[in-house]
């Protein structure tokens, strides 16, 4: 099996890298979803631009057959957390064995990395009787709302699914993650001066200041279950009784009757208010369903352990409360293995970076990964 070329990888990741590709930046994301478009085009895989919304770039999906069914589905995404500017502000750089900039774990590395993992493959001709899908993500960071249809219909087209979102720090694979819900809530009252008359008014801050008590007591750090109500804001002065506020609320859970039990108390608090005459509105979601480890998950993990160990590439696994595109595979039964990427962190923030020693193994990993599970699948 070939060997990555790192120096031209990393040539590569750092044009990415220097590309400010925020969820919200349609105009980056397809500067990122045009070079891979042009590359997968030029090995002679068909690529069609998947558009959902005026307000994100394309989706790509990728195949090297012309089948609806396929025995391998990869995963990830082109987006980032960052805002305009980010990249020109602290672009790609390279400092004591690692690779620093927005987007260069999370997951531009891993995008990377799938593509020069399925060239190799496709060009020593190891992929004739393996039909692959790759599906490239616009709107994942700000939970696939646009895409989720597309990847969940994928899903049920394929036999596996590997998603390429980054290795822990620790170099530890994913087989499970929460499920995350959303709940924005706003409060409606009546202004007054407090100082005058403040019977008068209706105050919709005192009413979330109740909720946000308890909500936060429905935490159950044993049942996997969190609640957080983050972003708060309402009212206009302090002399003035708030007459609106708003909160948006995070929930993360392992089973789906743990979101019901939240958001059955959500719907028992709007109709029982302690504030006489308030109103609340209730949106509320669950925006990426639980990743959980079934016993097909299981067998898979044993076999791409065994494929570690034959190849010297020590893994570990975890589970974890960050959501992914894993998590829609997961949920229509299909065996899901996450964290695919290169070794790294600090995604999100500052200080993210990839480990450059963990890209030639964990493109050795991958890449034997896709050769042994379609093989056996071809030969069904």
């Amino acid at each position: 099996m070939n060997k990555i070329n790192v120096e031209e990888y990393l040539t590569h990741l750092e044009y990415l890298v220097n590309i400010d590709s925020g969820s919200h930046h349609p105009e980056g994301v397809s500067m990122i979803a045009n070079f891979f478009h042009k590359r997968y085009e030029k090995i002679g895989w068909t690529v069609l631009q998947k558009k959902w919304n005026d307000k994100v770039a394309p989706c790509l999906e990728i195949t090297n057959t012309n089948q609806e069914q396929y025995d391998i589905l990869l995963i990830g995404h082109m987006d980032t957390v960052f805002p305009v500017g980010t990249a020109q502000a602290r672009p790609f750089a390279i400092r004591d064995d690692r690779a620093y900039g927005p987007g260069v774990n999370d997951m531009k590395s891993g995008c990377l990395l799938m593509y020069y993992a399925l060239r190799s493959l496709h060009e020593q001709k190891l992929l004739d009787d393996i039909l692959i899908c790759v599906a490239m993500n616009s709107d994942e960071e700000i939970s696939s709302i646009y895409s989720r249809s597309w990847i969940e219909g994928l899903a049920q087209k394929a036999k596996y699914a590997f998603i390429l979102e980054p290795a822990r720090p620790n170099g530890a694979l994913v087989n499970g993650r929460k499920g995350l819900g959303r709940f924005n809530l706003t409060f409606k009252g009546l202004a007054a001066h407090a100082g005058v008359e403040p019977e008068k008014g209706i105050n919709a801050v005192n009413e979330m200041a109740h909720w946000i008590t308890v909500l936060h007591g429905l935490t159950d750090t044993l049942a996997g279950t969190n609640v957080n109500v983050g972003l708060v804001a309402g009212g206009i002065a302090a002399n003035v009784v708030a007459d609106h506020a708003e909160a948006k609320v995070d929930l993360r859970f392992r089973t789906m009757a743990e979101y019901q039990r939240i958001a059955d108390k959500v719907y028992e608090l709007q109709q029982c208010p302690v504030t006489p005459g308030i109103h609340v509105q209730v949106e509320g979601m669950v925006t990426r369903p639980p990743m959980n480890l079934s016993e097909q998950t299981k067998a898979l993990c044993e076999t791409v352990h065994a494929i570690s160990e034959e190849i010297a590439v020590p893994i570990t696994w975890t589970q974890t409360g960050g959501g992914s595109d894993g998590n829609f595979t997961a949920y229509h039964g299909v065996p899901t293995i996450d964290g695919l990427g290169p070794v790294g962190g600090g995604s999100h923030s500052i200080s993210e970076y990839l480990e450059i020693a963990s890209i030639d193994p964990r493109f050795r990993l991958l890449s034997n990964i896709i050769l042994r599970i379609g093989r056996e699948e071809s030969r069904k």
